[in-house]
């Protein structure tokens, strides 16, 4: 039997998954923390691979669901903020030559939404605007169909667009960047802004804010975590509306922890794209959902690269 091999690599943890013909339920799924006293983070990758590779039968292909800015051309990851040294890594080589067996890659939000359009979400849909809303914020966009990589596959980059150009400096230490403002780190920083300088909230008991805090201050009516809330989608709203314009999508996908906080994000989220989007014409009848496929989209989508869907 011929397999396909998903692997979705994390800062925390690596997944590998091997699926059979046909099927998105895999035969068998592995993960491995990707840091380690001892071993390498490479050498962490390939023994997860080793752990799954079938007695059954072979691996017709791998894809790797990269977490960073990657050129999928040449299977170069350009950096991983979260693994040391993994810095123009030649990945695509390195492991084609350990395994013998053809390697591609791919951002893993890019994969992400590759993954909800051919699986989840998505479906059905020929052009689709993918937003992961976590620790950070990244995206990816089909276009006709196909997934937009740009000429050294650095398109989609949603998170690092200006919305604030006086805003709060972002990890990438660009000021105001959409990141900066709405992912799940910058809620919680706002709000331990916020409870510096006086405001009163439940979270205040809290030893650290996270947006999970947030988010589950805010279904018990929280007045701070609210606003932090309505803030962030207030800014969601307003990149949305701008990838809108470049884009023309019908359907709109929000992955990511994030994401999942409910209508306290989702209605003022809306409530802004409907303000700022240029004509009537871009939202209507524009679908706006969350991700189907949850933490899975990432490994499903490199499933889909592995298979040929590009």
């Amino acid at each position: 039997m011929n397999y396909h091999l998903a692997i979705d690599i994390g800062g925390t943890q690596m997944r590998a998954a091997i699926y059979p013909p046909d099927q998105i339920v895999p035969a068998h799924i592995s993960r491995i923390t990707t840091q380690h006293p001892t071993d390498t983070p490479l050498e962490r990758l390939e023994e997860l691979i080793e752990s799954v590779l079938p007695s059954d039968g072979v691996v017709e292909r791998i894809a790797v669901a990269t977490p960073g800015p990657t050129d999928p051309y040449r299977g170069i990851l350009y950096e991983a903020p979260n693994i040391p040294h993994w810095v123009n890594m030649p990945l695509k080589d390195h492991l084609e030559k350990r395994f013998q067996i053809p390697v591609d890659l791919g951002n893993d939000a890019n994969l992400a939404a590759l993954g909800e359009w051919k699986y989840g979400s998505g479906q059905g849909h020929h052009y689709l605007v993918y937003l992961t809303v976590s620790t950070g914020i990244g995206g990816g966009i089909i276009v006709d169909d196909r997934l937009l990589l740009g000429a050294h596959g650095l398109a989609a980059e949603l998170g690092h667009v200006s919305v604030m150009p006086d805003g709060p400096m972002c990890g990438c230490g660009q000021p105001g960047h959409l990141e900066a403002v709405a992912s799940g780190t910058a809620i919680a920083h706002w709000v331990e802004q916020q409870l510096v300088e006086g405001a009163q909230s439940a979270l205040r008991a809290l030893p650290r804010v996270t947006a999970r805090n947030v988010a589950e201050a805010a279904q018990k009516g929280d007045l701070l975590a609210i606003a932090a809330l309505q803030r962030a989608g207030d800014f969601l709203g307003i990149a949305i509306a701008g990838f809108l314009c470049i884009f023309n999508p019908t359907v709109v996908i929000l992955g990511g922890g994030v994401s999942r906080s409910g209508p306290a994000l989702l209605d003022p989220l809306r409530a802004s794209l409907h303000r700022h989007a240029f004509t009537p014409q871009y939202v209507e009848n524009l679908v706006i959902t969350t991700a189907y496929l949850g933490d899975d989209a990432g490994l499903l989508g490199a499933l889909a690269l592995a298979r040929g869907t590009r």
